[in-house]
């Protein structure tokens, strides 16, 4: 107990009561006239969300754009963690983990910039194009230059859980059903895929919640064009002082996660973290 109580104070302190203080002052206003929040109750904060389709189309977009991102990391996680896990040789499972880990040594800004420069209308990307003929991307600074950015940035979060849950398929169940006369198509479906599904839940919890309430990369990768719904919240404290407001739309992705984790709680994705 006097090892658990620091971490459980904090975290009951810290988290939960910042949770509960952020649910009470969404049901507050800000007075128009002074500035100043009024503390009544009322719902025209959540009503505001319901009402404007501004606010439901950045809300929207949110969602969707964490959900591409966790379906493309777990696309390209996939076959790279299994080659980890059941075909490269020590020296090379080690050095696929530099590879994967070496991006999370430098500065999370420097990767989303490193990012700019490549997909700039002047960037890496469209002089590679030009050099073979092609016309330019023109996505620098749109939904998908924030889908590529996501998706990168989040990878080695999809990687590792997936290659723990790939690591764990005992041998001889891969064995078996060679011996049964299982294809290699038919293994991955039946029994690789279903062994593997917790690691890429629990994957992609970090992915859809990292991309749900980040705000920095939409901002630089993005544009205005590309408002996130952590966009909005931080203009609504640090521009226009609405803060109540703020605390109602951030409630949103807090719903979500909620949601999210239920499901993957019931497909077994806690045992793989």
């Amino acid at each position: 107990m006097l090892l658990l109580a620091p971490p459980l104070f904090a975290f009951g302190l810290v988290y939960l009561a910042s949770l509960v203080a952020l649910l009470v002052s969404a049901f507050w206003s800000v007075d128009a006239f002074t500035t100043e929040i009024v503390h009544i109750w009322n719902v025209d904060n959540f009503r505001t969300l319901w009402d404007e389709s501004a606010y439901r189309t950045i809300a929207l977009r949110t969602i969707g754009i964490a959900a591409a991102v966790t379906v493309t990391d777990a696309v390209l996680a996939f076959p790279f963690a299994y080659f980890m896990a059941r075909v490269a040789g020590p020296r090379r499972r080690a050095l696929l983990f530099v590879l994967v880990l070496l991006p999370l040594w430098s500065s999370y800004l420097v990767r989303v910039y490193v990012w700019r420069l490549i997909l700039n209308q002047d960037g890496v990307l469209n002089w590679a194009l030009g050099k073979v003929g092609l016309p330019d991307a023109h996505i620098a600074y749109t939904n998908v230059a924030v889908w590529i950015v996501f998706s990168y940035v989040w990878l080695p979060f999809m990687i590792l859980p997936v290659y723990g849950a790939l690591e764990r398929i005992p041998d001889s169940l891969l064995e078996a059903s060679r011996d049964l006369g299982a294809r290699g198509f038919l293994t991955l479906r039946k029994i690789v895929l279903p062994l593997a599904l917790p690691g890429l839940v629990a994957g992609s919890i970090f992915t859809f919640s990292l991309t749900l309430g980040d705000y920095v990369t939409p901002l630089l990768a993005g544009g205005s064009s590309s408002q996130f719904i952590g966009n909005v919240v931080y203009s609504s404290v640090g521009v226009s002082n609405n803060v109540p407001f703020a605390a109602a739309f951030a409630t949103v992705p807090l719903a979500v996660m909620a949601v999210y984790l239920l499901i993957a709680r019931r497909l077994g994705a806690f045992e793989a973290m």
